[in-house]
């Protein structure tokens, strides 16, 4: 059996007791659970940014490592469900030590043509870079992620179980075997060595394990029983799992001198008929996308700002886990339903506000220019909306999480007025009042949150490499003076 995402993992092993958690090491030291993939989801592949990747894959792996051991480190990806891949998480996975990674949508096209070509398992060169080293065995599930059509023994299925009693009038062990002996003798033909994997589950399903276990095994010894062949050749099926799988196709390619097809590309788009391209979701949803870029700047701004204050910032608090599930194939790529989409940016936002807090603790006492910061953030700045921003006087800390200087234009929405704007060193910085992109009314109507009417924008001057600059605002009269445009922001207007 597998178990591949983590953040399920985790709230199922708090709610155990100590003898259960010793059966389940006890079953993973003897390989007969193994964890797979491992990350805190099963991220998805084009909407997400290869940082949070790489960090969803240090929240899951660390957690199994440090409550299941060594033998829990998984050996292969498990990437069965996302919708499209990218070559770039095939070079991920190589680099974490991954033999082999799993999958089940590619475009139908390519499907066909790699059915025809029995080239469902193939050599995966993610990084032009690294060439060869970054190599993964890639395999293409038969039959999406699902059991054999009319072989899933689950109570939601209502497939007929095998009912191996010969006196039974309902006998059938023989013809079930023979059934899925034909099976694979269909499959075999699109794969390149004498080995198949075939999964049994589906989604929701192995809610009856006992019922599937015991119709798998009467499916395994009817094979002995009943000398089924393939090609004329003895079929040996076996209870096994992906990385047992990856190693027998090694051995069989190192031992018949054969090689694979070479990938070196991506598997995007994906479309499972003429006219279902699965390209939508790499734009839907812009919110659920802003915000989770937003949160993975924070979250990488914190883990910076507390290893630098020499405090032990665990990923595994509210935000790290939160992002590692808006990572999944269901959340950033907004697939997801409403109701779900809201919860994940319930995690989300509770995460970053205990991110804010630990950083303004840890740069209250790393600086001694600040005493008790309390800082927040404007998540709805937006649609013109931000309680903090709201006044006749405020602060604004830019923090900078790169080792080199950098310069950028900030947006605040404010009031109307003539503002002054101090800088660290006490300096006048210019700025320039500017009408939101649209009128944000409807959102006031809806939530009763007062819409500011301006929007500021200055340049931040050379803020510090792994450093921050503060700036004072200071709103001086409640009436603004125009400003004389430039002609390109004029042209701009024009086109809006």
């Amino acid at each position: 059996f597998i178990q591949v995402e983590t953040a399920y993992f985790y709230m199922w092993w708090k709610l155990q007791n100590d003898y259960m958690k010793t059966k389940v090491k006890q079953l993973i030291n003897e390989g007969r659970l193994e964890i797979i993939n491992g990350a805190w989801s099963m991220n998805d592949e084009a909407a997400v940014h290869y940082q949070s990747t790489i960090d969803q894959y240090t929240l899951g792996l660390k957690f199994l490592q440090d409550n299941l051991g060594k033998c829990a480190r998984p050996r292969v990806g498990w990437q069965i469900d996302p919708f499209g891949h990218s070559r770039e998480q095939a070079s991920l996975l190589s680099q974490m030590g991954m033999d082999a990674v799993f999958f089940a949508r590619v475009d139908y096209r390519d499907k066909e043509k790699r059915l025809n070509q029995k080239s469902m398992d193939m050599l995966w060169t993610g990084s032009a870079n690294l060439g060869s080293d970054s190599n993964i065995l890639a395999s293409v599930l038969y039959r999406h992620y699902s059991a054999p059509e009319n072989f899933c023994f689950d109570i939601k299925c209502g497939d007929p179980p095998i009912i191996g009693n010969s006196g039974s009038p309902e006998y059938n062990w023989q013809t079930r075997v023979s059934d899925f002996a034909e099976r694979m003798r269909n499959i075999y033909p699109h794969y390149p060595t004498n080995h198949l994997l075939i999964p049994f589950g589906d989604d929701f399903i192995w809610e009856a394990a006992h019922n599937y276990f015991i119709n798998l095994d009467l499916l395994i010894e009817g094979f002995k029983k009943f000398n089924q062949t393939v090609d004329d050749r003895e079929v040996n099926i076996i209870y096994s799992t992906p990385s047992c799988y990856a190693k027998a196709v090694r051995d069989y390619l190192e031992t018949k001198n054969v090689e694979l097809e070479i990938k070196t590309d991506d598997f995007f788009p994906y479309a499972d008929y003429s006219n279902t391209v699965w390209s939508g979701y790499f734009t839907s949803r812009p919110t659920s996308k802003r915000l989770e870029r937003y949160a993975n700047n924070l979250l990488q701004a914190t883990k910076q700002i507390t290893a630098i204050g020499r405090e032990n910032y665990n990923i595994n608090l509210p935000l790290g886990q939160a992002m590692g599930v808006m990572q999944h194939h269901d959340a950033i790529t907004g697939t997801e339903k409403v109701a779900v989409e809201h919860d994940y940016h319930r995690m989300l936002v509770q995460g970053m506000n205990t991110a804010i807090s630990d950083f303004s603790s840890t740069l209250s006492n790393i600086s001694s220019s600040f005493n008790d910061l309390n800082l927040h953030s404007c998540l709805l700045a937006n649609v013109s909306i931000c309680e903090q921003s709201d006044k006749d006087e405020f602060q604004v800390i830019l923090y900078n999480s790169l080792p080199r200087n950098t310069s950028h234009y900030i947006y605040i929405s404010v009031n109307d007025g003539v503002w002054k704007i101090t800088g660290p060193s006490d300096e006048l910085v210019d700025y320039q009042l500017l009408d939101p992109i649209r009128n944000f009314d409807y959102v006031h109507n809806a939530m009763q949150m007062k819409v500011l009417d301006k929007v500021l924008v200055f340049r931040a001057e050379d803020i510090p490499g792994v450093g921050y600059k503060t700036y004072t605002f200071q709103r001086t009269n409640s009436e603004s003076t125009p400003k004389k445009l430039s002609q390109r922001r004029k042209q701009i207007q024009e086109i809006l």
